[in-house]
């Protein structure tokens, strides 16, 4: 905010320079990463479209939450792996996990390893 300019003349002075702001009605933000969420509650959310970009300002109550990126494994899938690469249990159940459970990789992986 500029000292002594009141909001409506902000307002003003931003649409003259082709800058428009919006403020959204937000009840929660998530940002997700790699391995972690930013959570966002009670967010204050403003949209500013400037020069054809857009972006977004937001603040609020900020929480960061781990995420757990483990394939969830499912017996048939141990199976499959196990009955295509002909290996035993433990065998499969680890490559699913190494290769994140895309299970064609887990067999070639098991196959390839065998060679």
């Amino acid at each position: 905010m500029i000292p002594g300019l009141n909001p409506k003349q902000m307002r003003q002075a931003m649409k003259q320079m082709g800058i428009k702001q919006d403020d959204l009605p937000a009840t929660e933000v998530i940002i997700k990463l790699k391995d972690s969420e930013i959570i966002i509650t009670d967010p204050s959310v403003q949209r500013i479209v400037m020069q054809g970009q857009e972006s977004f300002q937001v603040s609020g109550n900020i929480q960061e939450k781990e995420i757990d990126n483990t394939p969830d494994i499912s017996e048939e899938d141990i199976e499959m792996v196990m009955s295509q690469a002909n290996c035993t249990k433990e065998e499969a159940k680890a490559a699913i996990e190494i290769c994140e459970g895309d299970l064609a990789q887990a067999i070639i992986e098991l196959n390839d390893a065998k060679e």
